[in-house]
């Protein structure tokens, strides 16, 4: 435990909390490419690593000299609790002199992780310092050299870091005095000396606000690093290099549904698009079940559109079976909200069953989808025009792979390491709702892809709904002044607070549903031996029923809306990669590969990483 001291805050008080506050919020504005998880950054002097001539208080950033100051021997120092991060590219502290006390015997400055702390910063190897006596900078030697003004009580001195060409200046009260060190060597501790009595000096890591613009001084390397990276020679690549970031951004595109935009983009770069629109409104139809929690019905139209896909990938079906029962707990799955609405003798069975041979099987079903030559889209469809030209016949039926290809559906269906937002992302918490107009249900199974108008890769046109096998010429997510955030109407959201919307044919459903569900883990776990993650999931989505408010529980946060985007995400890769295309948009993978670069620059002490960050450059 650090010591605190005497006028040190007791942990938890206001005004504590407050100062940490603040101070947590100018670190992260000033480090922003620090994770200090990894490498923590100075915030106190240390208790531990100290000469025991040294006092501290006022919550260790206060330092006292309380030896007995009679020659250099007496002298004592105090480095702060962590090193100075090269994440941070530069790092700036300031001391304030207190109290010179008899003799102003004071250095400020760095010394590495085992340098004597009997002894004033600067005189040792891997130690460096900036004296108050005679103003001389002291580099790893007991001989000092002129440098800059002598400093007593009320002055401020700061240290300044610069991690990128390892040089390091001070300022005193605000004015920069040049360098002072260069060639510094990595893992430096900030490190202040004293050494006759009355001595007195407080820190300060960021607490308050510095005395120095450190902020200017930042922006100009910041302008430079940038300037670097613009000046990077090409030369003879350029066609080649806009080739690839053409063929990438398209790419991009077409992966979230912008499917007007990638035509458009197409057209004025003369690249090709890789995947036909109707592919493309596939998909983006079934994103947009899935972040309406209409999880059933996306199962359905997978299972239909791309038949095989989901019977190779058992952990991904697992994993929308479960967000499925989640679904249904949270009243927004089609399978308990038509209950809320019609009776539940028209429901004879329904699409979402986990069962491995579905009994909801669709022979002979006909899909209609629109062609290619669609007229014109706005950001990912065309107008609302039926195209009535019948695909193959799909079977319902679902088997799955043999245990010695479970590595790679395993592999295949997992979400990818990098997150990003999905064209859909809006939906997972405005969902539209469902039409009830017609009740009358389709007997030929047939599914209806209509082309559709879409708003920046959005669905606003009509779409069929998936019920007991059959499709439902209803729209998928029709905009309505009824819509509320939950996709659901006014009379859906007045009970959509209660298990399944307060219906009890829907929760028996959701019960049956549930068994139905462990039943599938437990042949999972027969096929392909125990799945930890699976027990989990499972565990965690039935224990919603031990709450009577789901919503406002320890598990509560799986109801939440943006829950569905990483599923979403993983199951849109795997059409894709069915499809023989990329399941990741390659820019996002180049942008993931450079965000790691960055990261392991910093773990490499490479301090220009603090000014080349992506983000930088993605506004």
């Amino acid at each position: 435990m650090a010591e605190l001291g005497a006028g040190s805050l007791p942990l938890g008080d206001p005004v504590f909390n407050y100062q940490e506050h603040e101070l947590n919020e100018r670190l992260k504005r000033l480090y922003p490419a620090v994770n200090e998880e990894e490498t923590p950054l100075p915030r106190s002097w240390s208790p531990k690593d100290k000469y025991s001539y040294i006092g501290l208080s006022q919550n260790n950033l206060r330092v006292h000299y309380k030896g007995h100051g009679k020659n250099h021997k007496d002298a004592a120092s105090v480095r702060a609790m962590h090193p100075i991060p090269a994440a941070c590219g530069i790092y700036y502290f300031e001391v304030k002199i207190v109290s010179k006390g008899r003799d102003g015997y004071m250095g400020i400055g760095l010394s590495a992780q085992g340098v004597n702390m009997n002894r004033l910063p600067g005189w040792d190897k891997h130690s460096y310092g900036y004296h108050g006596d005679d103003g001389h900078s002291f580099c790893s030697s007991g001989t000092g050299q002129p440098y800059g003004p002598t400093f007593t009580t009320g002055d401020v001195i700061g240290c300044c870091v610069n991690l990128i060409n390892n040089t390091c200046f001070y300022t005193k009260n605000g004015i920069s005095l040049g360098v002072a060190f260069t060639d510094l060597p990595p893992n430096l501790y900030p490190t202040v000396g004293l050494q006759t009595p009355g001595e007195i000096v407080d820190a300060n890591f960021g607490q308050q606000p510095f005395v120095f613009d450190i902020e200017d001084y930042m922006s100009e390397w910041r302008a430079k690093i940038h300037g670097m990276i613009a000046r990077f020679p090409i030369g003879e690549r350029l066609g080649e290099w806009q080739a690839v970031l053409q063929n990438m951004v398209s790419s991009y595109l077409v992966h979230h549904g912008y499917c007007a935009t990638a035509t458009a983009f197409a057209r004025a770069t003369e690249t090709m698009i890789q995947e036909d629109q109707t592919s493309i409104k596939n998909r983006q139809r079934i994103q947009k079940l899935v972040l309406a929690g209409r999880v059933g019905e996306a199962i359905e139209a997978t299972q239909q559109l791309y038949p095989g896909l989901l019977e190779h990938n058992p952990n991904l079906l697992f994993m929308l079976k479960c967000r499925q029962f989640v679904e249904m707990v949270n009243g927004t799955d089609s399978e308990v909200r038509c209950l809320t609405i019609r009776s539940p003798k028209s429901q004879d069975s329904y699409p979402g069953s986990p069962s491995l041979s579905p009994h909801h099987g669709a022979g002979n079903t006909h899909i209609h989808t629109a062609g290619v030559d669609s007229p014109t889209c706005s950001n990912g469809v065309t107008p609302s025009k039926k195209s009535k030209s019948h695909s193959s016949t799909v079977s319902g039926s679902l088997k799955y792979p043999s245990a010695s290809s479970s590595a790679s559906s395993s592999t295949s269906s997992s979400p990818s390491s990098i997150n990003y937002s999905e064209s859909n992302s809006s939906d997972s918490t405005k969902s539209q709702p469902l039409s009830t107009n017609s009740t009358q249900e389709t007997s030929d199974s047939e599914m209806e892809i209509e082309a559709e108008h879409y708003t920046n890769g959005v669905v606003e046109g009509s779409s069929a709904r998936i019920m007991n096998g059959t499709y439902k010429h209803e729209e998928i997510l029709q905009p309505d002044d009824n819509s509320i955030g939950n996709g659901v109407t006014d009379e859906g959201y007045r009970s959509s607070r209660q298990l399944c919307g307060g219906n009890q044919a829907a929760t028996e459903k959701m019960i049956q549903f549930g068994r139905e569900l462990q039943a599938l883990n437990e042949q999972l776990c027969r096929e392909y031996g125990k799945n930890t993650t699976h027990k989990k999931m499972l565990q965690d989505a039935f224990s919603l029923l031990a709450y009577s408010d789901p919503w406002n529980c320890p598990v509560g946060q799986q109801l939440d809306p943006t829950q569905r985007e990483s599923l979403c995400s993983a199951l849109n890769s795997a059409i894709l990669e069915s499809q023989n295309l990329p399941k990741q948009p390659p820019l996002m993978l180049a942008l993931g590969q450079a965000t790691e670069c960055v990261q392991l620059m910093a773990r490499v002490r490479s301090g220009s990483c603090c000014f080349a960050r992506v983000d930088n450059f993605l506004h």
